[in-house]
């Protein structure tokens, strides 16, 4: 007789609609749930969504498309409010989520994570800078002396969701250690994108307004020394925090990025441990709807807050928020005529080059220097080949590459031109980098077994010799 399962072992589907043998959710529910429980997942739909902004923007709808983007988002309380077009509200407000998460993950790494360690985040932040540098520089002697100018911070970022969905995509090719320097390093290279944002991309600022951000924020912080925890409270004032960052022309998803960086990375609890509580709640005979409330509170305040709001809002900034980002902004013109000026276009060019190659000189270049001066250690079982094609993949930096263009050009033209060059670098980077990646995993193998194979010839040729 089979024993009963354990239900540790159990699904969490096991006991929901989603893991019966219902036709949908056979068919539909499961494997989309199984889907988006893959790494890469997120860099797929974001290639959905830019394929299908092409498709729609170049076919005979294309008319719809343009009022799609161009619709109205209105908000009128009296003194209080704003007019945005759907593109609009998408990059100043939806986009602020987006940021908001990534200045989670920017402190919890600074606190916690890789860039705590210093000797472990010189490489990753020494690769980061200078793979911010090279490219704006390629970038700005193609356009010097020419209001295209204005476009060097483009091809400075890294897309963290493609470039680690290629590489989460190549398996156990990639070393691990590998795979977390190219997270720690896109990490870095959002805290500089952010920077960059901030201080050269925002328009005429408004003091006032930006003042009323400050004190906000310096509220904020007031209200988490004195231990007060009201989540909808937050939230009201983070929103009151990002209108006036919109109105101070300090570009507004700059409040997102400040109120991660003031969300706690410390459990509220620390004294609490969960697995002792849910051990306790588990030992009794009879539970009451109290006793599991209460085991519940316990348990979410012994997880850090920002720990929480990240497992809450990573799903919806990357599944659903950054896919709509894509179908607003990929969505451009490529008729012959608009290709020929791409392709014959400085922007174009500054852009494609300083993601294609100023990434990946940048990257490894500073990254082998690093390593040769002694402030940094490589990751281990890397390869210079396999530090090649991770700084290829630093090239991938289509969102806020795309975000970045919005800011940089008010002129149609330019922000088409950029766009061709960032669509056609990002795919051109990511195909080089599964390219030179599988490489570098095939010759580290022959190489295993090169070694492999000289280990047993030297202990034949030690074994003593046996008489018949």
């Amino acid at each position: 007789m089979q024993g009963s399962p354990d239900v540790h072992d159990e699904h969490p589907w096991s006991h929901t609609w989603l893991g019966t043998d219902r036709l949908l959710a056979r068919r539909l529910a499961r494997p989309a749930a199984r889907f988006l429980a893959i790494e890469a997942s997120s860099g797929i739909l974001l290639i959905v969504a830019t394929v299908v902004a092409l498709l729609w923007a170049n076919s005979p709808w294309k008319d719809s498309y343009a009022s799609f983007l161009n619709a109205e988002v209105i908000f009128d309380a009296g003194p209080v409010g704003f007019h945005l077009t759907l593109q609009e509200f998408v990059n100043d407000a939806l986009m602020a989520f987006f940021f908001f998460v990534a200045g989670l993950e920017i402190k919890r790494e600074l606190v916690k994570g890789e860039l705590r360690d210093r000797k472990a985040a010189a490489l990753p932040i020494i690769a980061a800078l200078g793979g911010m540098i090279v490219p704006a520089i390629i970038y700005y002697l193609l356009n010097a002396g020419t209001p295209s100018a204005h476009g060097w911070g483009i091809p400075m970022a890294t897309d963290i969701a493609f470039a680690v969905g290629i590489v989460s995509l190549l398996g156990n090719r990639v070393p691990v250690a590998l795979k977390l320097f190219l997270l720690t390093l896109a990490v870095a290279d959002d805290l500089g994108a952010i920077a960059v944002i901030a201080v050269f991309y925002s328009q005429s600022v408004s003091f006032v307004w930006l003042g009323g951000a400050v004190a906000l924020l310096v509220l904020v912080w007031f209200m988490r020394r004195r231990r007060i925890w009201y989540g909808p409270l937050y939230f009201a004032i983070a929103i009151v925090v990002w209108y006036c960052m919109l109105k101070s022309g300090v570009h507004a998803t700059v409040a997102g990025v400040a109120m991660g960086f003031l969300t706690p990375t410390d459990a509220l609890r620390p004294d609490l441990d969960a697995e002792a509580i849910a051990d306790r709640l588990e030992n009794r005979a009879e539970l009451s709807a109290e006793d599991v409330q209460q085991a519940s509170f316990l348990i979410k305040e012994s997880v850090p807050v920002g720990e929480r709001l990240v497992d809450r809002l990573l799903p919806w900034t990357s599944y659903v928020i950054i896919p709509i980002f894509a179908l607003c902004n990929a969505g451009i013109l490529l008729t012959g005529e608009a290709l020929r000026q791409a392709a014959g276009s400085s922007v174009t060019w500054g852009v494609g080059l300083g993601l294609v190659v100023g990434k990946t000189v940048g990257v490894f270049g500073a990254a082998l220097l690093a390593i040769k001066i002694g402030i940094a250690v490589r990751p281990r079982g890397a390869t210079n080949l396999h530090m090649i094609g991770i700084a290829m993949a630093a090239g991938i930096g289509f969102t806020v590459a795309l975000f970045v263009t919005g800011l940089a050009f008010d002129e149609p033209g330019y922000t088409d031109q950029a766009k061709v060059g960032i669509l056609m670098a990002s795919f051109v980077a990511a195909v080089l980098s599964a390219f030179v990646l599988r490489m570098a995993a095939s010759r580290a193998s022959a190489r295993e077994l090169e070694i492999e194979a000289a280990e047993n010839a030297e202990m034949f040729e030690q074994r003593p010799l046996v008489a018949d």
